[in-house]
């Protein structure tokens, strides 16, 4: 018998070697936490692979083999991606940096260093006419393209130049219509699975869509950043305005970006901000606002907030307001009797609204 052949009975030392081997192997820790989450799905028995995950993740971190926060955090938002839409997540058009097709290189060169990003939308007359979008690899490539000088040119100059680039050979007054690096854009609905749009943009190598309206008109923008922020969480990168959306002051006001999450706000005010059921139809506080107001308010005006709260609008334009202040009304003090005994506070009166009579009726007291 060969020592490769394994017929015939097995002494009973080996059998006892090979029952310690396998209960070696089980008792060893999993090393990653796919396999610790196998081990969880054979001990449940039967049921759908994403009902059994959604119960592990629904348990108390309390056992052996639980999640690190981390992994846990991201197969709950792995899970509840197939319930997301384009409208969940995309960035409002107000909010969308875009370029007409037809801006100076120049120009197109400032707007992307104001704006920190490295796509922007390009469009012919108004966004709901996009062209398709401008990568800034593109343009820094089309201009460097252009102010390269022959090695043996730039060896036979008086004065060499550095990196042999000509930077005076490069026309930023060049409409970006005429470079011809706009790249394709992708068109999504707002009622596209997120899951769908991440397939869709791996598959064309297109990482940035305009979601569209039911007639035709630009409502948001979404890129694969948007997408995979919705599983990891916030990314910043060293671009990233550190500045809070909200931040307390000396007073005790708090000075607000509009687009601040109405939970933020809550979180960072306190008790005093609670706006009841009109977080199901908002999630920004400027969306708080309009819906608060019942129109988009103005610089300068005043909302009475809840509770003892008041919000003043620091800049707002036609569309959407942009930056606010929130602080506490001031109480009125009790008046007091003469007696010495407070009286009791009277009931608050509706304000009265004034017009400014014409210049031709006033007079003179």
């Amino acid at each position: 018998m060969s020592a490769t052949d394994s017929s015939g009975p097995r002494p009973p030392f080996a059998a006892e070697d090979h029952a310690a081997d396998k209960q070696a192997v089980a008792d060893k820790p999993s090393d990653s936490w796919l396999d610790r989450f196998r081990a969880l799905i054979r001990l449940r028995g039967s049921g759908s692979l994403r009902s059994d995950l959604a119960e592990v993740l629904a348990e108390p971190a309390d056992s052996k083999t639980e999640f690190s926060p981390t992994e846990r955090a991201m197969l709950q938002n792995i899970l509840q991606l197939r319930e997301r839409r384009i409208g969940d997540i995309m960035v409002p058009r107000a909010h969308i940096i875009a370029v007409q097709q037809d801006i100076p290189l120049g120009e197109l060169l400032k707007t992307f260093s104001n704006a920190g990003h490295s796509r922007l939308v390009a469009y012919d007359d108004t966004l709901d006419d996009p062209t398709g979008m401008v990568h800034i690899r593109d343009v820094v490539a089309y201009l460097t393209e252009r102010a390269i000088v022959k090695p043996r040119e730039n060896a036979r100059r008086k004065i060499p130049l550095p990196a042999d680039l000509d930077p005076k050979a490069v026309d930023l007054s060049q409409p970006l219509s005429q470079s011809k690096i706009v790249r394709r854009i992708l068109f999504v609905p707002p009622s596209m699975p997120v899951v769908d749009l991440l397939v869709k943009m791996q598959a064309t190598r297109i990482h940035l869509a305009l979601v569209i309206d039911e007639y035709g008109g630009t409502d948001g923008l979404v890129s694969i950043e948007d997408i995979v922020e919705e599983i990891v969480g916030e990314i910043e990168d060293e671009h990233d305005d550190e500045t809070p959306h909200i931040e307390k002051q000396a007073d005790g006001s708090f000075i607000a970006d509009a687009r601040a999450g109405l939970d933020e706000v809550k979180e960072i005010i306190g008790p005093d901000f609670e706006i009841g059921e009109v977080t199901e139809e908002v999630d920004t506080l400027g969306g708080f606002l309009v819906t608060l107001a019942g129109r988009v308010p103005v610089r300068g005006e005043i909302l009475q907030g809840p509770d003892h709260l008041e919000i003043e609008i620091l800049d707002a334009d036609p569309r959407r307001v942009k930056r606010l202040r929130i602080y506490r009304r001031p109480q009125r003090e009790p008046r007091r009797r003469k007696g010495g005994d407070e009286a009791a506070p009277a009931s608050p009166a509706v304000p009265e609204t004034r017009e400014t009579p014409p210049s031709s009726e006033r007079t003179s007291s």
